[in-house]
């Protein structure tokens, strides 16, 4: 779809919204959309849903607040992170891992501030397509495992069984035809909530099957706080996720050119692009303080904006504000926690290969030639490097996954000589 056959009448006819009353109403209706990608993070990586609606209200605020709420965009859970926060609370557990993703924000900080010196041109020419292609290809295809054990009845690593095969597959399946279907062939605004609509019929059917506990849901307050975790100092953790900010900081461009096309305004110079990183950044240093997934920018949301035409900034802090106040419900967290691990597994199949389908579009879009020696060798390390699991170690230091793919990524590309002419 051309953005640009949208600009026109989307610049002559915004809908008014000036009433606080159909402010609030557009606000959720935006929260709404972004919902099931909200939550499906944090149950899919073990942190709080509770605390994603509260750090992405929060994340959002702070985000209106550095671009002078000039940007109708919605912060909330980036999908970008989940293979390395399941690595990291893993591996080093969940305020090990909060300092890693803090250090993740001051990385976009820095970023923003290096485009406010010098522009884009520097930073495209260290990660240029050909590295942050391949990188985001390995996001989405290391976390396949994963997917599929889920989907099947198993934990992510595949070392127990939660429920027994055949039960889970109709779960599975029927939450992955469902979202297929809602995002090909629905209307409207029910077009923008396909992993709603696919955990909606995984549950009903799990509710059927018998297989749902509500003992959580009934032991849980109406209203309680959150599940705050702080952050602690890890170095093995803040050296493993600085790299790992790359393919999303460059995501996040797309991202701010979309919805620029979608409201017929340039925010790449005003409020600038360095504006716009710099929320993100300190969005992300905000939900680490507390707990929660990295922030970005909700494409789901955009899409939203596209659709119903409200392009008033102001919506986005109703939205804000709606998730707050429900981060602190303590049966709706208790409720999420029930959905069973095939539901999410049939989402993930679908979500984990359209994260690898960006990166290779990323590829196509910006016309790599992969029939050139050095775009091939740098893609083609990039992919073995990450999905097969390639690791470089001294003493207690362990750097791999996608940490390891951009830094390998980003000096193959500065060291391979480049073909004459190019």
């Amino acid at each position: 779809m051309n953005s640009a056959e949208h600009a026109e009448p989307a610049i002559n006819a915004p809908v008014p919204v000036d009433t606080p009353l159909r402010q609030a109403l557009a606000g959720s209706q935006m929260l709404f959309v972004a919902f099931g990608a909200l939550v499906l993070m944090p149950l899919i990586t073990g942190l709080d849903p509770n605390v994603a609606l509260f750090t992405a209200g929060i994340g959002t605020l702070i985000f209106q607040l550095c671009t002078r709420r000039q940007v109708p965009i919605f912060l909330a859970s980036s999908f970008a992170f989940i293979a390395p926060i399941l690595y990291g609370v893993q591996t080093w557990g969940i305020p090990a891992t909060m300092s890693g993703l803090m250090a993740a924000g001051v990385m976009y900080v820095l970023l923003s501030q290096l485009v406010r010196w010098r522009g884009t041109a520097l930073l495209t020419r260290l990660l240029p397509p050909v590295v942050v292609g391949p990188v985001i290809m390995v996001i989405g295809l290391g976390l396949a495992p994963m997917a599929v054990n889920m989907a099947i009845g198993k934990t992510g690593d595949g070392a127990a069984e939660l429920l027994p095969q055949n039960v889970a597959l109709w779960l599975s399946l029927s939450a992955l035809l469902t979202t297929l279907l809602v995002s090909t062939m629905a209307r409207g605004i029910f077009r923008l909530v396909p992993i709603t609509a696919g955990i909606a019929v995984g549950y009903g059917l799990a509710l059927w099957f018998g297989v749902v506990d509500f003992t959580p849901v009934r032991e849980a307050a109406w209203f309680s706080l959150p599940d705050f975790v702080a952050p602690e100092w890890h170095w093995q953790a803040v050296l493993f996720m600085i790299p790992v900010a790359i393919a999303p900081a460059i995501e996040h461009i797309g991202d701010i050119l979309a919805i620029s096309s979608v409201t017929g305004k340039d925010y790449m110079k005003k409020p600038g692009l360095h504006r716009t990183l710099l929320g993100d950044g300190l969005a992300t240093g905000a939900a680490s303080l507390f707990g929660g997934p990295p922030n970005t920018t909700y494409s789901e949301v955009t899409g939203a904006v596209m659709l119903t035409k409200n392009f008033n900034p102001v919506i986005m802090t109703w939205a804000a504000g709606f998730a707050i106040l429900l981060a602190f419900v303590g049966k709706f967290g208790a409720l999420m926690l029930t959905i069973p691990a095939p539901v999410m597994g049939g989402i993930m199949i679908l979500l984990f290969g359209s994260i690898a389908t960006v990166g290779l579009n990323s590829l196509i879009k910006h016309q790599v030639d992969l029939s050139q020696a050095r775009n091939l060798c740098i893609v083609a390390v990039i992919l073995v490097f990450g999905i097969g699991g390639m690791a470089f170690g001294i003493g207690g230091f362990s750097l791999q996954g996608i940490s390891l793919c951009g830094i390998v990524g980003i000096l193959l590309n500065l060291v391979l000589p480049r073909a004459r002419g190019h």
